[in-house]
């Protein structure tokens, strides 16, 4: 072979590392990006929402899950009415993603005495 061939070949090596390194960025984003919004998870266990008080970035999901063999809801408080699941039997989960800022108090309808809330906040940490 004479030098130009080889100098030929040893760059076309190199496009096909570039272009292996570009592919697989390229796959990382898109199933970082089709994996959707991070996702949060309250449970809810003997009458009460575990954790009580969460701190989420925008576009995070928080799924409420009911470990108890009775029925719970999750119902907003106050004026803002942006939460509101039906009745969850045992092992139920209702999900809702946060779109913007704010507090957002909740509740269950069954037993008021089980309250929570969800703080939205740009720059908060997000879920992995």
């Amino acid at each position: 072979m004479s030098a130009p061939q080889r100098w030929t070949t040893a760059r076309s090596g190199h496009r096909v590392v570039l272009a292996s390194i570009a592919l697989a960025a390229v796959a990382a984003l898109s199933s970082s990006l089709a994996a959707g919004p991070s996702t949060v998870d309250v449970d809810i266990a003997k009458f009460a929402f575990v954790p009580k008080e969460i701190t989420v970035a925008p576009g995070t999901r928080v799924r409420w899950t009911n470990h108890d063999e009775t029925p719970h809801t999750v119902t907003s408080q106050g004026a803002t009415k942006v939460l509101s699941s039906p009745g969850m039997d045992l092992d139920d989960h209702f999900e809702f993603v946060f779109t913007g800022e704010g507090d957002f108090a909740y509740f269950c309808t069954v037993h008021p005495m089980m309250t929570a809330i969800v703080h939205v906040r740009k720059g908060a940490a997000k879920a992995p």
